[in-house]
């Protein structure tokens, strides 16, 4: 069975590390959701009767898939999927954290402040150039993270749709929802204390 994503040292140089985090992000979307269908065919059980070699005199139109062992689909969605999915959650919610905290450290403070007194300075006429009034200041990186994260946050519901819309068809689950089956996972796992 395919192990879930790991979770990283959590540090406010993780998050503004945007490689860092893009690449935590990519690698365990990659290991878990994006090889879904994999990951769910490597849970069927092998044929127990043996090779039939008159099952391939006739062709018959192969179905969407073989059944799954419910109690496989489970085992997978819990020591797996859902931890994989709160590794990355608990990423994001952190990183926002970061990104809405104040970031005294930010390097570019300096650069940014001389940028505009500069061009408080700076004399603009219009009339000979009318594109010389705009100034674009620096963004602070606390706002490029938080940028970034509301992207990843979409992704992520995304990646988490697509993965539970697959995951309910060959498991044959109920009705709800990624983020209600994440949900229910984690109460579960609280009533239980782990």
């Amino acid at each position: 069975m395919t192990e879930p994503s790991g979770q990283p040292n959590l540090t406010p140089q993780f998050c503004f590390s945007t490689v860092a985090l893009r690449d935590f992000l990519r690698i365990s979307r990659g290991a878990i959701d994006d090889s879904i269908t994999q990951n769910l065919n490597a849970l069927v059980t092998p044929a127990r009767s043996g090779f039939d070699p008159a099952s391939t005199s006739v062709r018959i139109p192969r179905a969407s898939s073989r059944a799954i062992d419910p109690r496989a689909c489970q085992a997978f969605k819990d020591k797996v999927l859902f931890p994989s999915w709160q590794a990355r959650s608990d990423v994001l919610t952190y990183c926002a954290y970061v990104a809405t905290s104040p970031d005294p450290d930010d390097p570019e403070v300096a650069l940014r402040d001389a940028e505009t007194e500069k061009n408080r300075e700076r004399v603009v006429d219009e009339r000979l150039d009318p594109y010389s009034g705009r100034y674009f200041p620096r963004e602070p990186r606390a706002e490029r993270l938080a940028h970034l994260l509301r992207q990843e946050r979409s992704v992520e519901s995304i990646v988490r749709s697509r993965t539970w819309g697959i995951v309910q068809e060959r498991c044959g689950d109920g009705f709800q929802d990624a983020e209600e089956a994440l949900n229910n996972w984690r109460g579960a796992r609280e009533r239980r204390g782990t």
